[in-house]
């Protein structure tokens, strides 16, 4: 089950890390990021696709075709913090290192946007308020971690919790012959 578990997770991580990390460049640059929101999104479920896979793979090959409800989340599980662990500390690297006032950067694309959508001052203001709250959270590594984790790891729960019921399988009764 590890090597198996290692090989979807790393793989989920590797797309969705790719994808970050040019999200970020894009917002980094200055470039507009409104669909990079919709794109993130959907590449997270597209990455996390490999859960369902894995946890197929698993029963079919390592289980005989039976699995129950705890094993299937615990393989689902397993896949999604290796993924998110991948996002998360290649997230660190890129902004500690390459990208250390990414909030500001991320804080002027999100009000120029909405100054652009024509957003009233009390909107305007939530939305400082947010990036103030934002930047205060990035003020420690511990910080920067839990809101990155934040980010990812919810969906890889919830697709592993579907892919767990959508997957588990009883064993078939066997029928007595006398």
């Amino acid at each position: 089950m590890k090597k198996l578990v290692w090989i979807f997770g790393l793989l989920s991580g590797l797309i969705v890390t790719a994808m970050m990390v040019y999200s970020s460049t894009q917002v980094y640059a200055g470039s507009d990021f409104k669909g990079n929101e919709i794109l993130g999104f959907t590449t997270i479920i597209v990455a996390f696709s490999f859960i369902y896979v894995g946890i197929k793979n698993y029963r079919d090959k390592h289980l005989g075709g039976v699995i129950n409800f705890g094993k299937a989340f615990k393989v689902g599980l397993l896949i999604a913090l290796i993924a998110s662990s991948m996002y998360v500390g290649v997230w660190l690297i890129e902004y500690y290192v390459f990208m250390p006032d990414f909030v500001e950067r991320y804080g002027e694309c999100v009000m120029k946007n909405a100054r652009e959508a024509g957003a009233t001052a009390a909107e305007l203001a939530q939305k400082e308020e947010h990036i103030a709250s934002t930047a205060k959270i990035y003020e420690t590594p511990l910080g920067v971690i839990l809101m990155t984790y934040t980010e990812i790891l919810p969906i890889g729960v919830v697709i592993a919790l579907i892919s767990s019921l959508i997957l588990k399988r009883k064993p078939k009764a066997a029928t007595e012959v006398a």
